[in-house]
This record gives C-alpha cells, sequence and structure tokens, in this order.
C-alpha cells in the first residue's frame, strides 16, 4: 500500500478523532473548526512528503551503492527574489537560499585522472530527485560518470517553507548552475573542460535554460520531452495545474495577467540563446508536455539558424516517459543519447548494447 493514494483520508480520520471525542462533552452548538484542521492536514502533508523523502534516500544505498559512493550536500544559491522578501529588515533576509544536491561518483574511479561531469536536475513542478532514476544513475555510473542531482528550490520533501521557495523557470535555473560550479571547484577529479547537463521534462527546460544562459560552462545539452512554451502549456493545461504558478507565493499571475513573465521563462522564446551542442527528443503522445510545445522549441532554433539535433518519436509506447522506462524501444532510446554525449564528454567507458544497458543497471 502506497501511503500517498490513502492520505486525504488517513490524515481526515486521524484529525478528527480529538473533535469527536470532545464532541460528547460539549454543548450542540458547538462548531469545529473546519480551518483549523485544514491547516493540521496541510502542516502533517509536508511532513509525510518529508518521510517519504528520508525512506527514498536510504533506498539509494540498496540501488546504486554497490558501484558509486553516494553523498547528499548542502550547499547555496541566490537568495530569494527582492518581491519575495516578506520583511526586508529581518536578519537573514537577503541570505542565499540552502538547498540539497546528490553526488554519485563511480566506486572505480582513479582519484589522479579527470572525468567528465553530468548535471542532472529532476523533473515535476514541486518534484524531487528520487529513486525514479535508478537505472538512469546506473548507466550514467558504469560509463563513468560524475553526476550532481540538484533539489533546486521548490523541491517537495524539505518543508512548506522551501516548498513555496518556488522559481520556475528563474532563481531555479541558477541553483542548478550553482550545484555544477560547486562540483568543478570542490572535486579535483572533475573535468571543468567535461560538463553536460541533461534533463527530462521541467528538467529539460531547466537543462536548456542553463545552457542559454551560461553556455561557457557546459559542453553539451540533452533536453527529453522539455516544457518548452509555459504560455501555450497554460493554455492547454487545467485549473489545478495553472494555480501552482499564479499562487502567491508563486508567479502571483495567471499567463494572461503577465504574458511577458511568461515568456521570459519559455525555452521557445529563448532560443537565440543557443551556443552548446544540444539533442531534443520529445514523443508525439506525450499526454503530460504536448508535442506541439516541442515543435515550436524546434522552429524557433531553426529560424535562428542554429545547429542542434532532434528527434520526434512517433506514438513510442510509454508516452511522456517513453525513453525513461524499462522496455527494449527506452533502451534503445538512451543508447541514442548516451552517444550524443561521449562525442562532447568522452566518458571512459561507453554503453553501446542493449546487453551493456542491462549489465549496468539491472543486477541479478
Amino acid at each position: 500500500m502506497k501511503i500517498k493514494y490513502y492520505q486525504p483520508l488517513f490524515l481526515a480520520i486521524i484529525l478528527m478523532l480529538p473533535f469527536t471525542i470532545n464532541a460528547q462533552n460539549t454543548e450542540p452548538s458547538s462548531k469545529v473548526d473546519l480551518s483549523e484542521i485544514n491547516n493540521r492536514i496541510e502542516s502533517m502533508s509536508y511532513d509525510i512528503t518529508s518521510l517519504q523523502k528520508a525512506v527514498d534516500d536510504l533506498a539509494w544505498y540498496n540501488r546504486v551503492g554497490d558501484m558509486a559512493y553516494i553523498d547528499k550536500v548542502f550547499i547555496t544559491g541566490p537568495p530569494v527574489a527582492e518581491s519575495k522578501i516578506k520583511n526586508p529588515t529581518a536578519m537573514g533576509a537577503r541570505n542565499p537560499v540552502k538547498f540539497y544536491s546528490y553526488i554519485f561518483i563511480p566506486k572505480n574511479l582513479n582519484p589522479d585522472k579527470k572525468y567528465p561531469l553530468l548535471v542532472l536536475p529532476h523533473g515535476g513542478v514541486h518534484g524531487d530527485f528520487t529513486t525514479y532514476h535508478t537505472h538512469i544513475i546506473r548507466e550514467l555510473i558504469a560509463q563513468q560518470y560524475i553526476v550532481i542531482a540538484p533539489e533546486y528550490r521548490g523541491s517537495s520533501g524539505y518543508g512548506k517553507d522551501f516548498y513555496e521557495k518556488i522559481d520556475y523557470g528563474g532563481l531555479e535555473n541558477d541553483d542548478v548552475n550553482a550545484s555544477r560550479n560547486y562540483m568543478v571547484r570542490n572535486y579535483d577529479m572533475v573535468d571543468s573542460t567535461r560538463v553536460g547537463i541533461i534533463g527530462w521534462s521541467h528538467g529539460g527546460m531547466i537543462a536548456l535554460m542553463c545552457v542559454f544562459d551560461h553556455p561557457e560552462w557546459y559542453n553539451v545539452c540533452f533536453a527529453g520531452v522539455p516544457v518548452s512554451d509555459l504560455i501555450s502549456r497554460m493554455g492547454y493545461s487545467d485549473d489545478e495545474y495553472r494555480k501552482l504558478f499564479s499562487a502567491g507565493y508563486h508567479l502571483g499571475k495567471d499567463a494572461r495577467e503577465n504574458i511577458l513573465e511568461y515568456r521570459k521563462r519559455s525555452p521557445a522564446w529563448n532560443a537565440q540563446k543557443l551556443k552548446t551542442p544540444l539533442l531534443i527528443h520529445t514523443n508525439t503522445n506525450d499526454d503530460d508536455v504536448n508535442v506541439l510545445e516541442v515543435e515550436h522549441l524546434i522552429k524557433s532554433l531553426k529560424a535562428e539558424g542554429k545547429s542542434f539535433e532532434y528527434e520526434i518519436f512517433k506514438e513510442v509506447e510509454g508516452g511522456h516517459s517513453f525513453d525513461r522506462i524499462d522496455t527494449r524501444t527506452a533502451k534503445e532510446i538512451r543508447l541514442k543519447i548516451y552517444a550524443f554525449l561521449d562525442k562532447y564528454l568522452n566518458p571512459p567507458k561507453k554503453l553501446k548494447r542493449i546487453d551493456d544497458i542491462n549489465k549496468a543497471a539491472y543486477r541479478e
């Protein structure tokens, strides 16, 4: 049983117990404070998410610990935007935002040599980096990539305050860049001339924005099913999704009210900045990031005369996750991704066949 599916009912029952018990000793006119119940449920939901994160963190050692040293470092990104500072005179109001990043270092590296680095931002609005990525990490480690996966501002599992620091398409990109710079400055084994960034969905969007803004820091980029145009995305998404962006602690307005801000945060409207070798993948049956978004990005890059590679896959099983799941087709597509990265990062070991992926990612 997965707790998250039963969480609302479970919490409601637990939180209602005190009121049920006390009801026996109160006058009939007494009213239950529903706002207090809602506050309790919200508070406990953050606690449960943090617990789920802690459990998943332990699972990393079981799933990848045989081939990688695993660490989780606490580093900093830029301060929150001035517009979000509630009390500018408060102590620490303009301090840098602290966030965690996962680090995976292959156990079979030679400490006297240099190795390529891959930055891997996770996807999802308020998502987080989980063992969903196990096979991807194992495959990268087998090639002797060093990997850092930042839990940029707004990620889940770190409480309400961090959750509400979300800055989709904005300062979260700076957090990811900060994780890249942390590795280059603190790990002698990292080759600063061989750094790539890869991501899917929201992570693909972040990867694109990072190389657009700092091409000097990245040698290659892969963007899988990337969120590419927030304006069109708001058009075909439902109200619940749109409210994640118009929330007071986030952008504060919807796309119709602040179209320039949404445009500024969209890769398709920043295509003129591309200078980094780039591979884009999308899928026509993607039920999350509609292919029309990525097609807009592709057309924008072409209109700017940019050199890049892309592939629009036709109705591949798995939809949004078509190249990350465990099917043979997904593995074949990942081999294409790795071959593209190889050209610019030259990892010591290569995965060239399905058997190579199976040996790396699937333990007997």
